[in-house]
């Protein structure tokens, strides 16, 4: 299965049953997700898969730019989620509680999954989870590794997931770090958690700077007011850029390790930089 980047950083929830919701998150985010998980009431799946299988059949849906959040292994409607899928164009799924290289297995293959099966996006949010991202990243079907921060902390038996300047406590901070790791030792893309405190915007901006810092390919987001502040934290600054292009065309003339600036630059140096580049519109890299 080819690698799977996110077509831009802002990846936009939206609840699975408010489908008059859906074409308003896919025109402001670079993609959406459909969520039937926590986003949507139990009483109202069944109508929500309905209008998904709808919805998708009639071609109102972009597969490169949906994702569809099912609901976990264990729920007992996993099954239900995937028929609503199966024979459509939806290829992303998002599989929110992943403990397992099966599980993630089990939803890449499920019947009427399309040829190569289905890409999908496992969301490390319970201890056992985080435990087992190296084995989750690797697994059949795998493309990317996304964690959550909240349900990590209900599972721990604790009661808040932040410090009061907002900032994470040491184990999501962990577990962050280790689903960054094993979705960089695995070659798939790794997305960062939402931001809940919608009116922090400064907050939100810190989170998704250093999110490009720690090479996340995208961050997730719960409402439209949010997906411009994770573009712009996205996008190098002027100068960042004007540096990251610089480099590299002095790198051109140096084949091993050099003096540039005043500073002493190398391979990995070189790295960052062109990862710098490929934060930049097509049209602004060279």
């Amino acid at each position: 299965m080819s690698a799977w980047i996110p077509p831009g950083p802002a990846i936009l929830f939206v609840p699975a049953d408010r489908p008059d919701r859906w074409a308003r998150a896919a025109e402001r985010a670079d993609a959406v997700i459909i969520d039937l998980e926590d986003g949507c009431r139990p009483e109202h799946r069944e109508r929500a898969r309905a209008r998904l299988r709808a919805a998708a059949a009639a071609g109102e849906l972009d597969p490169g730019r949906t994702i569809v959040r099912i609901t976990p292994a264990d729920s007992g409607e996993q099954a239900a989620d995937l028929a609503a899928l199966a024979g459509g164009p939806i290829e992303l799924v998002m599989l929110p509680k992943a403990e397992s290289a099966g599980q993630v297995a089990a939803v890449a293959r499920a019947e009427g999954a399309p040829p190569g099966g289905y890409r999908v996006i496992a969301l490390a949010e319970t201890p056992a989870g985080v435990l087992a991202a190296e084995r989750i990243a690797a697994a059949e079907g795998a493309v990317a590794l996304f964690w959550g921060a909240e349900d990590l902390v209900a599972g721990l038996g604790g009661t808040d997931s932040r410090h009061a300047d907002g900032s994470y406590r040491d184990i999501p901070r962990h577990a962050r770090a280790r689903v960054r790791l094993a979705a960089a030792a695995a070659g798939v893309a790794a997305l960062d958690a939402v931001h809940l405190d919608i009116g922090d915007a400064a907050g939100l901006r810190a989170e998704a700077r250093d999110a490009v810092a720690l090479g996340f390919a995208a961050t997730c987001c719960i409402h439209p007011d949010q997906v411009d502040v994770i573009r712009d934290a996205y996008l190098p600054t002027a100068e960042r850029a004007d540096w990251a292009r610089r480099l590299i065309a002095a790198a051109a003339a140096h084949p091993g390790a050099f003096r540039f600036e005043g500073a002493m630059v190398d391979a990995p140096l070189i790295r960052q930089a062109e990862a710098i580049v490929r934060r930049l519109p097509r049209g602004d890299r060279s």
